[in-house]
This record gives structure tokens, sequence and C-alpha cells, in this order.
């Protein structure tokens, strides 16, 4: 599917402010920031950073592949490894939805705020 230069833009910047962020939080966690660059991967890490099993990370996103209830089940454990990783920078659950809601904000916010790994 061709998209339209300007949405095409729009989601390279969003990507790129995205991993950026990520980025500095793996480093804020102790973690190489290289390793958000890294697909699937990178979500095994931050779900390990969130206190979880990182295979957690992989079933969210293999999750999204499948129908309705697999989208429903990678939706219950995003919800569940950000609220792990807001809590793990000392945020609470309101912080949770808007990494849910707005990840392009508040995921900047955790990496470049004041806000430490506990």
């Amino acid at each position: 599917m061709l998209l339209i230069p300007e949405v095409r833009n729009i989601i390279l910047i969003y990507c790129i402010v995205v991993l950026t962020a990520w980025w500095k939080m793996f480093e804020k966690a102790g973690i190489e920031g290289w390793k958000a660059l890294i697909p699937f991967y990178n979500m095994w890490i931050l779900a390990e950073i969130a206190g979880r099993p990182g295979w957690l990370g992989l079933v969210m996103v293999l999750c999204t592949t499948m129908d309705e209830i697999g989208f429903i089940a990678a939706v219950v454990v995003q919800i569940i490894i950000y609220s792990d990783l807001a809590k793990a920078f000392g945020k609470g659950m309101g912080f949770t939805i808007g990494m849910l809601v707005l990840p392009i904000i508040f995921f900047p916010v955790i990496a470049f705020g004041k806000s430490t790994f506990r």
C-alpha cells in the first residue's frame, strides 16, 4: 500500500521519537540503548525492564498478528507491561494510560524527564 508522502513523514517522525525515547529509557534502566532498535528483542527487554519475563513481550507482539481475540490479548498484556513499566520509573496508572494513548509524548517524558529507574 502506498502512503501519501506527508503521512509517511509523520509515521517516520513518530518512529524516530519513540525509538529515541526507548533508547534513553533503556539506558536509564542500565540496558544498552541500541537494543531498543532491534524488533521483537526490544519488546523482550521492555518486559524485563518492567519486571516481567521477557517472553511476555514477545507474546504481546505475536498476539497482534492473530484474530480479534489475539488482539485483545495483546492489549491486555500491553496494559500489564506498561503499568509495571510506569511503576518502575515511579509513575502511576494515569501515566500508564498516557503511554497507551499518546506514546509519542509519554515515553519521552520518562526518557528525558527526571524520573529514575527503581
